[in-house]
């Protein structure tokens, strides 16, 4: 459990908040955009996650003897602690594609999905999901990862759009 804490929440948006910082240092646009990228994909990530848990409303596997019911109690009881989809698989998933996609290479790609597999794994085995919210987490988390990476690093101008600007008074961000 404290692994997939470690490695499914704080770690990824760590990541982004260091790149960006080592990215302004390195003055690297590159790293830059992808720090930028990862944390709106976890940012889309969380959104989506808590409209689908509020609207699923499904018991953790350690409630009411793991039977895993959607709407246990009812509209009276909502919500009732939702467990699907798993937040840190979104997350880490969505935060995975946006760093192999923007960096290549093979060990990148085995890093980042190898961690966010892990905490896939570890999400179920800690008895904090089902398999089948890890697996819907997981496969939103990787396809809102895909759109933010080819829809928002190339069509920069779309009708909401975050980037970075440098004022006479600082850094900032911009919508």
């Amino acid at each position: 459990n404290k692994l997939s804490d470690y490695a499914g929440l704080y770690g990824p948006f760590a990541a982004a908040g260091g790149g960006y910082i080592a990215a302004r240092v390195k003055h690297d646009d590159y790293l830059k955009e992808t720090a930028v990228l990862s944390a709106e994909a976890m940012a889309d990530a969380g959104i989506l996650d808590e409209a689908m848990k509020y609207t699923l409303d499904r018991e953790y596997p350690m409630a009411n003897n793991a039977k895993g019911g959607f709407w246990p109690g009812g509209p009276k009881s909502w919500p009732n602690n939702p467990s699907m989809p798993s937040e840190h698989t979104m997350n880490v998933w969505a935060f995975a594609h946006v760093v192999a996609g923007q960096y290549d290479g093979i060990a990148t790609k085995s890093l980042v999905y190898g961690v966010a597999t892990t905490v896939s794994v570890s999400r179920v085995l800690a008895r904090q999901h089902f398999p089948s919210d890890v697996l819907v987490g997981s496969t939103f988390g990787w396809l809102i990862g895909g759109y933010v990476l080819h829809h928002r690093s190339l069509e920069r101008g779309s009708l909401l759009d975050l980037s970075t600007v440098e004022t006479p008074l600082g850094s900032g961000v911009q919508v």
